[in-house]
């Protein structure tokens, strides 16, 4: 297990400290992430990698001359937000354009996204690509629906070496992605990962068994097969991930052997003699190998073979040169001074404070409104913080566990916004879109983009200057948070996500205040309807989100959105009082 921290909830910003530290001649702290020391060049084009820590080392750990220029680093096994996104790639670009790329996983899509888009909107030139080389994820008809895994690394080794080369953005981009299209990977569980602070393993394969197909965060195999020898498994590796070999292959292969944090190095070795024995029978010739930790899962027991189908382009710049923390190949360390000048300092750019937000004229009521804002978001933290590990648990049977502690890391942001802006005299509009642009910004991962662009929404459809804040109004505003939940998420109604019991409570709220009900009566009977709705998603199967490629397992068990969903407007009942009743 992880057995050495501090604060289990600071982990990865007290990782950040250490690696930044020890790694001052490469990179340098920003907002959300790292970057190299040294400024970006003109006419680079520059490479932003990221996603959740816990898998060095990627993806702070490769940042350097011909790797990345930046990497965005969320917290454990969830995707940073899209303003830490867009921080790292602000800083990290120079006037050549910016590619961005991530794991395909449905909170990276979303947050990096969005980053990319704010940037082009501004006048950079951004792209973005999600690596797809898992084939256990999904069939090879559906090749966009699969995760990356540690195939994430040689895409984003083509992508770094070729903006080091001086390609073009449209270049850098073509590259990558043909690197994706002839990456696969397969991996194997003996044993799960234990998050800091946490008692027991995400999950636990049985003895004399091994997972297969699974994910880097934390997420078992799709299915089970029995422990095999060394030799055994590296036939099924081998036979895996050269059953999609294409029909144009030269015969030409890059390989990675990948430890996924506790499997060690001579064991590695000792699959790896049957992999290079195997793959020459086949006629492959494997063009300098990798054999070690490269794609992690903090201490996951367990191991994953890809393979690059090469031709000449990527072969060259699978072998370019590399020197970056974690990861140096070719030439011995490349001189600093030709990276550029170092960077001095690099503060937040494009971001706004709390602090600093402009607090327009509010009425009474919409003081009023914001108080009891203030109060429900309180109350949904203190709900949150009792219930984060049972919220782990749950996510954990198909996901990546981390659901509780991403939802206390929002609300918590949330609250601390929320509050600040109604000491200020804030009306309920700046207040709650203020609390979604916190809850998006700290939370990342999927669900914080939701509930941030949520409560943003609804925020927008208030009015800091109404003389009156009415029921009506608050049914309106909680339609039109999840309206914008529907379109940036795109899940639908049986997908086994949150909607499924925030639809639920809408539809309640709004007809119970139809009827005449008033608004703290209506909100009671609707929560009753979204705790109801929440379980019964434990007959649903997932159709979207890192659940999807687990699906069987989680038939049974409730989804963790939808019970986190259904705790929070519960909670929101206990604030009830003669002021906020009105």
């Amino acid at each position: 297990m992880t057995h050495l921290f501090n604060d289990p909830a600071a982990f990865t910003e007290d990782m950040l400290a250490g690696f930044l530290d020890a790694n001052s001649d490469y990179v340098t702290g920003v907002p959300g992430g790292v970057v190299r020391a040294q400024e970006t060049p003109q006419g680079k084009v520059a490479v932003v990698v990221g996603g959740g820590s816990g898998h060095y080392p990627a993806f702070c750990g490769v940042v350097g001359r011909g790797f990345a220029d930046g990497a965005v680093v969320g917290n454990i096994f969830t995707s940073p937000s899209a303003q830490e996104a867009y921080t790292v790639a602000k800083a990290a670009t120079g006037d050549a354009g910016v590619l961005i790329l991530s794991g395909n996983y449905a909170g990276d899509v979303l947050n990096f996204t969005s980053a990319a888009q704010r940037l082009t909107a501004e006048g950079t030139q951004a792209r973005v690509l999600f690596v797809t080389d898992d084939l256990a994820s999904a069939p090879d008809t559906e090749t966009e629906r699969r995760r990356g895994v540690a195939g994430d690394f040689v895409v984003f080794r083509v992508a770094g070496a070729a903006a080091e080369a001086g390609y073009d953005l449209d270049a850098v981009e073509t590259a990558a992605r043909r690197a994706n299209d002839r990456t696969r990977t397969l991996g194997v569980a003996f044993s799960g990962c234990t998050l800091p602070g946490a008692r027991t393993p995400l999950f636990t394969v049985p003895e004399g068994r091994m997972g297969v197909g699974l994910g880097i965060h934390g997420e078992p195999g799709v299915s089970e097969a029995d422990m095999p020898s060394a030799s055994e498994l590296a036939v099924r590796l081998v036979d895996g991930v050269l059953a999609e070999r294409p029909a144009d292959c030269s015969g030409r292969i890059a390989v990675i052997l990948n430890g996924l944090g506790t499997t060690k190095y001579e064991e590695l070795f000792v699959v790896w003699a049957t992999v290079s024995r195997l793959l020459a029978e086949r006629g492959l010739t494997v063009v300098e190998p990798e054999v070690g930790e490269l794609v992690t899962s903090l201490d996951m027991a367990g191991v994953s073979l890809t393979v690059t189908f090469l031709d000449e382009e990527l072969e060259s710049l699978w072998r370019a040169p590399a020197d970056t923390p974690a990861y140096r190949k070719g030439l011995a360390r490349l001189a600093q001074e030709e990276g550029g000048s170092r960077r001095r300092s690099v503060a937040a750019q494009g971001g706004s404070s709390i602090e600093a937000t402009q607090i327009p004229h509010a009425t009474p009521a919409a003081r009023q409104a914001a108080a009891a804002v203030v109060a429900a978001l309180r109350s949904m933290r203190t709900a949150l913080i009792e219930s984060a590990d049972e919220l782990g648990r749950i996510d954990a049977v198909a996901g990546d566990g981390d659901h509780g502690r991403g939802m206390v890391k929002g609300v918590t942001a949330a609250v601390e916004a929320a509050m600040s802006l109604a000491e200020r005299g804030a009306g309920v509009s700046t207040v709650l879109i203020g609390a979604g642009d916190a809850w998006a910004a700290r939370a990342g991962g999927t669900s914080g983009a939701l509930w941030g662009a949520g409560l943003r929404a609804a925020g927008a459809r208030l009015s800091d200057t109404a003389s009156t804040i009415t029921a009506e109004d608050v049914s309106d505003a909680l339609q039109r948070g999840l309206n914008t939940v529907v379109a940036i998420g795109k899940a639908a109604p049986g997908d086994k996500t949150l909607l499924d019991a925030a639809l639920p409570f809408a539809d309640a709220l709004e007809s119970a205040i139809g009827r005449g009900a008033d608004l703290w009566t209506a909100w009671d009977e609707a929560a009753a309807v979204a705790h109801t709705a929440a379980l019964a998603t434990a007959d649903l199967v997932p159709k979207t989100g890192r659940a999807r490629p687990l699906a069987a397992r989680s038939i049974g068990t409730p989804d963790a959105g939808a019970t986190s969903y259904a705790l929070c407007v519960r909670s929101v009942l206990s604030i009830r009082t003669k002021e906020h009743a009105e």
